[in-house]
């Protein structure tokens, strides 16, 4: 019997962006994400984003993106209005780098466990 890889086009798929952002930015960085995640969390297949501050350095950032597939990120990334949308979070960061990760398992704390 022979095994299928699974693809990008169809994995869950959870992008991370990791972002430096200097404090005098920061409130319009995190009103930048507020506004980006109230349009983005009405596009197909995307299933949740976070927020996330370094607790050592406060100038690092990382968002996190979960999709239902690669091919949803995908298309919404080429969209028509992707960069205008992310360009006001873009313009608060000093750096920045993408990767896509394709999630092979998964764990969860169900409610009510200890």
């Amino acid at each position: 019997m022979s095994v299928q890889e699974p693809t990008v086009e169809t994995d869950h798929l959870r992008v991370m962006f990791f972002l430096t952002v200097e404090e005098e930015a920061r409130d319009r960085f995190l009103a930048a994400y507020d506004r980006i995640c109230a349009d983005v969390a009405t596009v197909e297949g995307h299933l949740v984003d976070q927020v996330c501050q370094s607790l050592t350095d406060p100038r690092e950032w990382v968002i996190t993106s979960e999709w239902r597939s690669g091919a949803d990120f995908l298309a919404w990334e080429s969209g028509a209005g992707h960069h205008e949308l992310a360009g006001p979070l873009v313009a608060e960061t000093t750096a920045r780098e993408s990767r896509r990760f394709t999630v092979r398992r998964e764990t969860r704390k169900h409610a009510g466990a200890l």
